[in-house]
């Protein structure tokens, strides 16, 4: 199936279930292409069929549905009608049908579903008399008629919720199924007096209108608020669209021997085998979901429907053993018989993602290297988040279902609106709810961690948080949540009382919900890696699985890792974390604290001998420094950047000294320190210091900087390979926009190597190259590297100088703006920019190579240590990576995953 992604005609719409497999998500969507799968495994699937993307998208940018669609549609609901031996609309045993949405890639509760299609104010009467229950006929049109009002037609949720709430006080009954066939006649009929109030159109009696109009509510959905949120916060293209799925209704809520639920084949928490799901009987799918009422786990199911649990349990195996991984599967049993509505890969915390892995690995059933694609970097750093300490004296306030793991502390919060607004001001905040909708997705982004009051695993609550690697606890009844007099309050404490603002803690590993902040505690992971756990049979599983892929994804990467570290303490920690060099050694951090001084006296210095002076007073204390790193490196290599800023930087600010002087000369106190400190800080003021006097025309302008730099690296480093250290240094010019200025500053550190007795150049204990961090550089590395040993890629300043961004002022203005509008899905400081900027760095290995075949090239920003950037980086043939040591880790697997991809 090819099809289109720009919205062009195709020559065919829709694809009955027994057409398609699980290939063909691009155009199927994933739902469709996944019931299609389990049609031709045999398992029981309700007839019907899938509107293509395609037809999503001609919808999109035209307005309208492909003029041939009614008919396509047309076509097979005949053949569902005919297979079903029931008509639509038809008012004895009428055929209901459901429409869902189905995106090629999995966004749960983003976009929209619509149950019971066909029913009216006859068909209603038919469907009692087919299934002899008056009460089951009125609460499938209720459910009709409230949802596609909601989701059709625009009306707000909330009126018909409250509506139902005040029909269940009037009652006495605290569930739905506590009313009556008459009470729920009575609520459709409300509901339709509400749709039109609020929109001034009756609810459509005709089943083919209510069909249409619910198809083109699903395409429309796609460009809805929450779906292109949950998009972006996933990097899911927005110009997929989304499938629709048109499928037979069978009916959880038929009868007390039915019922509806959501199964995983493993625990998508922590990875354990075993049976893990929740149902409900005399319940509809969306009911499990919405967590309107707390549910049953799975394995009670073997007693309340011993012969569809057998038959489920069947089917879980076949497909987990099909799709070789973990398994969610939405299933329904109509008076004891088993249905299967969909199924996918299910989504899974990090720690399960790891477990689940090497378990595959173990059962024969995956190799090392696909165990290495099944995880990810992002997944590896959220298993390095702390956790909350074993030995807190917290009070807990309940326990309930550990959805999604993590330690999070934060106030509570009651809607999604305030947890966006106070979480954008800095505040760590943890939402509270009865359940969650898909209209809360803001706030769950913003917050720390969420709180359900009800819902379980499969709850939307659990499901979402688990994609986005939330903290989340669910299914806390013993809290009531009262939104409206913003408390959270304990069952059977009726004086014990939290309201808005007051801090708790969840841990959603354990389902623990704590009164105030929690101290937390080192993941086990950093641990593993500081060396301070052995992942032996004592260490904890997840730990062991970390280990075991991060040594399949060191045996396969090509890239090297190295660290971004200016410290000793920085260059040990690198190297327990894996590191394999450093990749940049900032050292105008070494000038500060203390130092400032010193660098004040070279500043205001007169003459060269002052100048002398200054410079011969700080090159005892950096060689020092670089002696120390050294010898944390041991064997590894060193690449020292030269002094990068401009040195204003070091003096105080221009507008402070000039009113301290102001004020001080009034007073007739003026001194000549500061009327000489206030010179030197006007001669140096620039009104844009990122494009001024820095790097290497700092080394220029300034004789005599870059030579005491120099200087002390290599007796630092003579010294300490004097004592059996065999490593190298590579000496980095900054901001070099010309292989003039390279020529300049290598030629003096030619002269000083050679006077050390070393002879630099590629392959050599000592190198000089140049940070590429400029468009010219890249677009002239030919040049330049005639007269570099080395590249290192400065992926942040090549950004910002690329874009004409100032990152300190852009990320803070108008970022937000373009994230929202699509001129970028993700910040290009945070994932590279592989169209500009990596066209850049793409061009500069091809040309510097094509020059100087022993050319070494890396990259020293930080997005060394990105996920999507370190593929690139492979892709485009560089040597090494180099990030801050607490992602080394990250890098070094996703370079083992780089490089396995390659491959395929």
């Amino acid at each position: 199936m090819d099809g289109r992604r720009d919205g062009a005609q195709v020559d065919r719409y829709v694809f009955d279930f027994t057409e398609g497999s699980m290939s063909e998500k691009d155009r199927l969507g994933g739902k469709g292409a996944n019931l299609a799968e389990m049609v031709r495994l045999g398992l029981p699937v309700p007839p019907g069929f899938t509107i293509t993307t395609d037809a999503c998208r001609y919808f999109l940018a035209h307005g309208e549905e492909p003029a041939q669609l009614p008919d396509e549609v047309s076509t097979h609901l005949a053949r569902m009608e005919s297979e079903m031996g029931r008509r639509l609309g038809a008012t004895a045993e009428p055929l209901l049908v459901s429409v869902r949405s189905g995106a090629k890639f999995s966004m749960p509760g983003m976009m929209e579903t619509v149950l019971n299609i066909g029913l009216n104010d006859d068909s209603v009467a038919g469907l009692a008399a087919a299934s002899g229950s008056e009460r089951f006929a009125w609460d499938s049109y209720r459910r009709l008629v409230q949802m596609f009002g909601r989701t059709v037609m625009g009306v707000d949720g909330e009126v018909f919720e409250t509506r139902i709430e005040e029909l269940k006080t009037e009652r006495g009954v605290e569930a739905d199924t506590g009313l009556t066939a008459d009470d729920l006649r009575s609520l459709v009929e409300s509901f339709k007096r509400a749709i039109h109030a609020a929109t001034g159109r009756d609810f459509p009696q005709d089943p083919r209108e209510q069909l249409d109009a619910a198809i083109r509510a699903v395409f429309t959905s796609w460009t809805g608020e929450r779906a292109v949120l949950y998009r972006r916060q996933e990097r899911i293209p927005h110009d997929l669209g989304t499938a629709v799925n048109v499928q037979a209704m069978v009916f959880g809520n038929l009868s007390d021997d039915s019922g509806t639920g959501v199964c995983f084949t493993r625990d998508p928490a922590t990875g354990a085998t075993g049976v893990y799901g929740d149902f409900l009987m005399n319940a509809q799918g969306e009911d499990v979901v919405a967590g309107i009422r707390n549910t049953s786990p799975l394995a009670e199911l073997e007693h309340v429907s011993p012969a569809a649990y057998v038959e489920l349990r069947a089917a879980m195996d076949r497909l987990e053993g099909h799709y070789r991984d973990l398994c969610d599967i939405e299933f329904t049993i109509e008076r004891g018989r088993l249905w299967m509505l969909q199924t996918r890969v299910g989504k899974r915390t990090a720690e399960a993602a790891f477990r689940i892995a090497c378990q595959l690995v173990d059962e024969g059933v995956i190799d090392a290297h696909e165990a290495l694609r099944r995880v990810t970097g992002q997944q590896l750093s959220m298993l390095m988040f702390p956790r909350f300490a074993t030995d807190s004296s917290a009070r807990v306030l309940t326990r309930a279902v550990a959805a999604s793991p993590g330690a999070a502390v934060g106030a509570i919060v009651f809607d999604s609106a305030t947890a966006a607004r106070r979480a954008a001001a800095g505040e760590d905040v943890i939402l509270v709810r009865a359940e969650t909708t898909p209209d809360d997705l803001e706030g769950m982004i913003a917050a720390r961690g969420i709180l359900t009051s009800r819902g379980g695993k499969t709850s939307h609550a659990a499901v979402v948080a688990r994609g986005m690697g939330k903290t989340c606890v669910c299914g806390a009844e013993s809290l009531v949540v009262d939104v409206a007099n913003r408390s959270l309050m304990v069952r059977g404490e009726a004086g014990h009382i939290l309201h808005e603002g007051d801090v708790i803690s969840i841990d959603g590993s354990t389902g623990g919900v704590f009164e105030g902040a929690v101290d937390v505690v080192p993941s086990p992971v950093v641990d593993f890696f500081e060396g301070r756990t052995v992942p032996d049979e004592g260490a904890a599983e997840v730990v062991r699985a970390v280990a075991r892929i991060m040594a399949i994804a060191d045996d396969a990467r090509r890239l090297k890792v190295r660290a971004n570290a200016d410290t000793p303490e920085d260059a040990a920690r690198a190297v327990r974390f894996g590191a394999e060099g450093i990749g940049l050694c900032r050292t105008e951090h070494m000038f500060l604290g203390e130092r400032r001084e010193l660098v004040e006296h070279l500043i205001l210095a007169e003459g060269d001998a002052e100048r002398e002076g200054a410079l011969e007073a700080l090159r005892p204390l950096q060689k020092q420094d670089f002696v120390e790193i050294f010898r944390a490196m041991g064997d590894r290599p060193v690449t020292v950047r030269l002094i990068d800023p401009p040195l204003h930087e070091f003096l105080p600010n221009l507008v402070d000294l000039t009113v301290d002087e102001a004020l001080a000369t009034e007073r007739g106190e003026s001194d000549p320190g500061r009327r000489r400190m206030l010179a030197a800080v006007e001669r140096l003021h620039e009104s844009n210091p990122m494009f001024g006097l820095r790097g290497v025309r700092l080394g220029i302008a300034r004789p005599g900087l870059f030579a005491m730099q120099i200087r002390a690296i290599l007796e630092a480093f003579v010294e300490v390979r004097r004592t059996g250290h065999r490593g190298t240094v590579e000496i980095m010019v900054p901001l070099v926009d010309s292989v003039e200025e390279l020529d300049l500053v290598r030629a003096e550190a030619l002269e000083i190597a050679r006077a050390h007795g070393e002879d630099p150049g590629p392959g050599e204990p000592v190198s000089i190259g140049t940070m590429m961090e400029l468009p010219r550089a890249c677009l002239t590395a030919g040049a330049i590297a005639g007269s570099a040993d080395f590249f290192s890629f400065g992926t942040n300043d090549l950004t910002q100088t690329t874009w004409g961004f100032s990152r300190d002022d852009v990320e803070s203005s108008f970022f937000s703006t373009y994230l929202e509008k699509g001129v970028f899905p993700v910040s290009p400081f945070e994932t590279l920019d592989v169209d500009g900027v990596g066209r850049l760095i793409t061009l500069a290995v091809s040309e510097g190579r094509a020059r100087k075949a022993t050319l070494k090239t890396g990259v020293c920003g930080e997005h060394g240590g990105d996920p999507e950037s370190v593929d690139f980086f492979h892709r485009a043939g560089l040597d090494y990576v180099s990030c801050s040591p607490f992602r080394v880790p990250i890098a070094r697997l996703e370079a083992g995953r780089a490089a396995v991809a390659a491959r395929d």
